[in-house]
């Protein structure tokens, strides 16, 4: 990274949170989000000095190439991060435990060119994919734990209400998988605060709000960000079991994603989140 992308020294806490927005080519994001006339193939180096996260949804619908990972690399600056979405023909089908072929054929599709920018791995399942612990422990049980000798860091995303029980995060424990936490009414919402790291997908993003969030939510979403980095539970955030104890780690990464809900939105909730966090954008041009 250049001298003009450096960023000025910030407490550990702030440095463990990452901000991100799902994708980069969005339609609407070119009136609001990128300069003008700014062409199309500079819309992810641009993308990637305004948050510091992206989470990538094509690799659930097709593999990408080796060569098309190097080039996202090259295209982000110095300490930037990649989630990336599992294949969906290894989360959507009845039998999971047999998916270890669709699993095996996305983890060595070429995932490791990210290199440091490889960041969790999302297994999301289908709405109606429900609880079924020896199933979903063979599924868990077939995640690799490394590529080339970097660890991989997985997070399952289910959708169903019958995860919401202790059986499910005593499996994930057990396998060292994080859960998603969906901030949404639509799907099953919820924290394991025993993870080692959190991944959170917001989705109530407000067309009628310039920033997607009001001032004061964008306020609790530091706030419980910073608790979640420096190892703590935010006693506002829901968890599976209604008095869950206490779990005080030392720290823990976060990842926040501004996500769905009113999408067009997405780049400004994350920024304004950033500029409360004490962070300014990358320099534009990059030198």
């Amino acid at each position: 990274m250049s001298k003009s992308e450096t960023q000025p020294s910030f407490s550990d806490t702030v440095l463990r949170i990452r901000v991100g927005i799902g994708g980069w080519n969005f339609a609407p994001w070119r009136d609001n989000f990128y300069p003008d006339a700014l062409p199309q193939h500079l819309e992810l180096p641009y993308a990637s000095r305004r948050v510091t996260a992206i989470e990538i949804n094509s690799t659930y619908y097709g593999m990408q190439k080796p060569a098309t990972f190097a080039k996202w690399r090259e295209a982000t600056p110095e300490g930037f991060m990649f989630s990336l979405k599992a294949s969906r023909y290894a989360t959507n089908r009845r039998v999971l435990a047999e998916a270890g072929d669709s699993i095996a054929r996305f983890v060595d599709s070429g995932i490791a060119e990210l290199g440091d920018k490889l960041g969790p791995i999302v297994w999301q399942f289908a709405p109606t994919k429900q609880f079924d612990a020896p199933d979903f422990e063979a599924f868990l049980a077939l995640l690799p734990q490394q590529i080339d000798g970097r660890r991989l860091r997985h997070v399952v995303d289910v959708r169903h209400d019958s995860f919401m029980t202790p059986a499910f995060l005593a499996l994930t424990h057990r396998y060292g998988i994080a859960t998603v936490f969906t901030d949404s009414d639509d799907y099953p919402s919820f924290v394991d605060p025993a993870a080692d790291f959190i991944y959170a997908r917001l989705m109530r993003s407000d067309s009628h709000i310039d920033t997607g969030y009001t001032a004061e939510a964008l306020q609790a979403w530091k706030r419980r960000a910073c608790i979640w980095a420096d190892g703590g539970q935010p006693d506002d955030v829901p968890t599976i079991e209604a008095a869950a104890p206490a779990v005080q780690k030392e720290t823990r990464e976060v990842f926040l994603y501004f996500i769905n809900g009113a999408k067009e939105k997405a780049p400004a909730a994350a920024q304004a989140l950033r500029q409360l966090l004490g962070f300014a954008p990358l320099a534009w041009p990059p030198a």
